[in-house]
């Protein structure tokens, strides 16, 4: 297949998902064309099966912001025809799939028919999407989609809590790609954080409030009076300067290390004891089963789609969102030394669960039933 895909180049989950998937699409032999408006962050090695078409933004003084949905719509429609391709897949909704739906219309003028598949990813639904201003055209763009995926149940619950979407929605979880995202030999590095054998603690995320990164910070605080313990805190964002003043107030800033964004997550992972994830809201949770597949055990609060991944009290602990004593005591219980090893092989099992060669065909299969059931339409 020749598939379109279009996302955000960011660090953020959906342009993360979107740019391995399109990887993972491209080795086994579709050919995968990313639409943006600067190359993906991911999109890391070359490849005879790989595109990149850049979405040019220009800029006139009559507008004070850029019309950035109707250029992506136009490269859009340019890509379609020039590279003859089968099926557009858009990830988050906002403004991808209302840009791809005007994209289909000017194409069927000339009788090009190109179905559509959106993939909804979590803030583009449970924050963003309710936001007035955009709801009608969130909720629009998912009913005339001819296919559309959710990363989790409850992702796809949530959509139809609050949009009024009269359509299916498959679920269809995020991935890990198990043959990077693996336990390395970084001995030395552990030994340079914590010398005198301490736990490491970990936790990533783009420092938003939402994160409630305060609440990591707080839990090492606790269980930093109980044990030997440092605290790794990797990305960045409007929280990270609050963090900061946070850790000089507890007293906790020789043990704790703010590293800033980080392509290879994974070499940190590889040396940690624990990921603390206590999201007040979060979809599927990308950052823990890219830690579990690095043999860590995570901590996480019960928000979204997050219990689907986290077996409570087998790959850690599910703790109620915003519950720092109960989080401490359950970190404290995973990193005992008679418990961790467990914790953190369980951690690597269920991670298995999620590699990409068992979720990929998950996506192969939907997109030749939405090009087969897109075509029946036509005719």
């Amino acid at each position: 297949m020749r598939i379109g895909i279009v996302c955000y180049p960011t660090f953020g989950g959906s342009g993360v998902v979107a740019t391995e998937l399109g990887k993972g699409l491209a080795k086994v032999g579709h050919e995968i064309h990313f639409i943006t408006y600067r190359q993906p962050t991911r999109l890391d090695f070359f490849s005879e099966n790989l595109y990149y078409h850049e979405v040019d933004i220009k800029s006139y003084p009559l507008f004070e912001h850029a019309p950035y949905e109707l250029a992506l719509a136009s490269k859009m429609v340019s890509v379609v025809k020039y590279e003859h391709l089968d099926l557009l897949h858009v990830h988050y909704a906002i403004p991808h799939a209302s840009a791809a739906y005007m994209a289909k219309k000017i194409l069927a003028e000339e009788n090009i028919h190109i179905p559509i598949v959106t993939t909804l990813h979590g803030t583009d639904i449970t924050l963003v999407g309710k936001d007035p201003s955009y709801e009608p055209v969130v909720t629009f763009s998912i009913n005339h989609s001819d296919g559309v995926t959710a990363v989790s149940q409850d992702l796809k619950n949530e959509t139809y809590k609050y949009f009024g979407v009269k359509r299916d929605i498959e679920v269809i979880p995020n991935f890990i790609d198990l043959d990077r995202f693996k336990k390395q030999k970084k001995e030395h590095f552990k030994l340079a954080i914590c010398p005198h054998g301490e736990k490491l603690l970990v936790h990533t995320s783009n420092f938003r409030k939402v994160k409630r990164v305060e609440d990591v910070v707080r839990v090492f605080y606790e269980v930093r009076k109980q044990i030997p313990a440092k605290l790794l805190l990797v990305g960045d964002g409007p929280e990270r300067d609050r963090m900061e003043r946070l850790c000089r107030e507890l007293g906790t800033c020789d043990d704790v290390r703010f590293l800033g964004k980080l392509d290879a997550v994974e070499e940190v992972l590889s040396v940690s004891d624990l990921f603390i994830m206590p999201s007040e809201k979060e979809s599927f949770g990308l950052a823990a089963l890219e830690a579990m597949a690095c043999e860590v055990p995570i901590l996480t609060s019960n928000a979204g789609g997050i219990p689907e991944l986290n077996v409570n009290g087998k790959t850690g602990f599910v703790c109620e969102v915003g519950d720092i004593d109960d989080m401490k005591e359950k970190a404290l219980t995973i990193l005992a030394d008679e418990n961790l090893p467990t914790f953190k092989a369980n951690a690597l099992a269920r991670a298995k669960e999620f590699d990409i060669s068992n979720i990929l065909p998950l996506y192969e299969k939907y997109y030749q039933e939405t090009i087969e059931k897109s075509l029946e339409k036509v005719q």
